[in-house]
């Protein structure tokens, strides 16, 4: 199987890339269908996907958020009432992006993005055969500094095109749109950022494109990526801790699949859904002894989401449910990882996760006759559900302090069309099954204010 991928994808990129692609069709604005199709299928800064270049751009986006918070920092060790309370306040940097594309054609063209994660970091870690196995870590810092993007892409028609490198896998509203003017709080949505990478970004090939038209217009995108490795599967956030990138290579023993289509047919409205497989996790182990005792252990994930905006109102909503084959055989291995590893020993790791949430701001500058005067206001509230122990396997007990309702209640003041002031209150009630109400333990509250940017600084 591994062989046919490869084959496949080398025949795809030969054949390809030296085809004499069609002229691009013409939107009824009179542009171009490629620069559409960069606009859709391949922006990676949405807000701001309409400007065009001729040759170069350099950009980016960030966030700066500080949280007054009124409960402790470990839910599961405090005691029979979950998180402490008490007060703490935090500030940070989540993230700062870099983005950058260069055009060595009008059909050849090259991305990059780099993040600096809360300030930074300078960890290499390695594994060290000849020792064991053991893991070794030759520097640390807090945060992170990640190559989220980079890719060629090769423009072929509006209807399929190809795309090569490191890229960021649309799994979830969250990842499909994950620049900070996409979701209305200070922090990304956190049901979907417990369980899922975020931003996950792997490395691999895309076919990517827009079909129909009018309203039957679709974009769809196709991936054959690195999978995830099951090392990192864990109690607290599921399968987010499986995205790899510790060492210079990441293993694609067990490729991932993974395919989103979006519907755009309705002006204001995307409709979404992705799905993502990969065969064996359990293949793409540190170490290939590890789970010897495995045969397979595939790994499913499906999400729906869903957003409209008008003049008056901007509406999301999404799913998210996975399934992971043998989560029971894998939480046993993982409880006796190495301490030195990067990944976490709390088990058990669930068979079912699920996060579903809604979000709907008003603006307020529309009730006011649009005036230039009154500035662009969203008051707006979120409800979210997620547990990464939604379900386990017989035999495993599922901590029901994983199990999380959440209201977020705020204000987005865009004080510029690309710059945002973010100011929120956010409740977690823990433990209480499916329905919000009083959960079993301690409530967890917050008030954060933020600021946040998206654009392009410089073309030409």
């Amino acid at each position: 199987m591994r062989r046919l991928t490869s084959a496949w994808m080398l025949c795809l990129l030969l054949a390809y890339g030296g085809a004499r692609a069609e002229e691009p069709e013409k939107t009824e604005s009179g542009e171009a269908g490629k620069t559409t199709l960069v606009q859709r299928a391949g922006r990676r800064i949405a807000a701001t996907a309409g400007d065009d270049y001729e040759k170069f751009r350099v950009g980016g986006y960030g966030e700066v958020v500080a949280a007054f918070k009124d409960y402790g920092i470990n839910r599961f060790y405090g005691g029979d009432n979950g998180n402490r309370r008490t007060h703490r306040n935090t500030i940070s940097i989540p993230r700062f992006v870099l983005a950058f594309d260069y055009k060595f054609t009008s059909r050849w063209i090259l991305g990059a993005e780099i993040e600096f994660e809360s300030g930074g970091t300078g960890t290499a870690l390695e594994l060290e055969n000849a020792e064991n196995g053991e893991y070794e870590t030759e520097l640390e810092k807090g945060g992170e500094v990640a190559l989220e993007q980079f890719h060629i892409t090769r423009l072929i028609h509006p209807a399929f095109n190809v795309r090569v490198g490191h890229m960021v896998l649309p799994v979830g509203l969250t990842n499909a749109h994950h620049e900070p003017v996409n979701f209305f709080g200070t922090v990304r949505p956190e049901g979907e950022t417990t369980i899922l990478p975020s931003t996950w970004h792997e490395t691999g090939i895309e076919f990517f494109g827009t079909v129909g038209r009018g309203y039957a217009t679709f974009d769809y995108q196709a991936f054959i990526t690195a999978g995830l490795n099951a090392n990192g599967f864990d109690r607290n956030t599921w399968v987010g801790g499986g995205k790899q990138g510790f060492f210079e290579e990441d293993n694609f023993t067990s490729p991932a699949y993974v395919v989103r289509l979006d519907y755009r047919g309705v002006p204001g409205l995307r409709l979404g859904s992705s799905f993502y497989y990969c065969a064996n996790t359990a293949a793409n182990s540190d170490k290939l002894q590890t789970y010897s005792n495995i045969k397979r252990a595939p790994l499913r994930i499906y999400t729906v989401d869903g957003e409209y905006k008008n003049k008056y109102v901007t509406a999301r909503a999404n799913f998210v449910f996975g399934n992971l084959t043998h989560s029971k055989a894998i939480s046993s291995v993982n409880a006796g990882q190495s301490g030195n590893s990067p990944y976490s020993r709390v088990v058990p790791v669930a068979k079912r996760a699920v996060s579903y949430a809604g979000e709907v701001g008003l603006n307020l500058r529309s009730l006011c006759g649009s005036s230039p005067k009154v500035p662009v206001v969203y008051p707006f509230a979120r409800y979210e559900y997620y547990n990464p122990q939604e379900e386990g396997e017989t035999g495993q007990i599922m901590d029901p302090r994983n199990q999380v309702s959440m209201w977020t209640f705020g204000l987005n003041w865009f004080a510029l069309p690309n710059l945002v002031v973010k100011a929120d209150y956010a409740t977690r009630q823990i433990g209480t099954g499916k329905v919000f109400g009083k959960g079993r333990y301690n409530s967890e509250n917050e008030f954060s204010i933020g600021i946040a940017y998206v654009g392009w600084f410089f073309k030409k």
